[in-house]
């Protein structure tokens, strides 16, 4: 079935949206909408799985334990599993589209 990327977003989003495109054993693919969120002050993530991450539109500010990551369409990285890390800003202009790849480390 065909879908696009830039489909059924809404105008409003109140917390960020999560759309499963796709997944498998040890893989998913998902697209993250964010509208100026941020992760709340003092969450981290830390995640069993790698992730890699493309920033389609927008902009972000990806934040590490020891650095931060400027984001802009195009830009992509991969992020090990269980190296923390929180979303510090996302566009307030613009909604952000991100692609994430999920895996499990011998699962690509």
């Amino acid at each position: 079935m065909k879908r696009n990327l830039y489909e059924q977003i809404p105008d409003d989003l109140p917390a960020e949206l999560m759309t499963v495109l796709a997944e498998g054993e040890g893989v998913k693919i998902e697209r993250i909408v964010s509208d100026g969120h941020a992760s709340p002050e003092g969450f981290w993530y830390d995640q069993e799985q790698y992730e890699w991450v493309l920033l389609v539109s927008g902009s972000a500010v990806l934040a590490f334990e020891d650095k931060a990551v400027a984001l802009k369409p195009g830009d992509h990285l991969l992020i090990p599993a269980h190296q923390r890390h929180r979303v510090e800003a996302t566009s307030q202009t613009e909604k952000t589209i991100w692609l994430a790849v999920f895996y499990e480390n011998d699962a690509i």
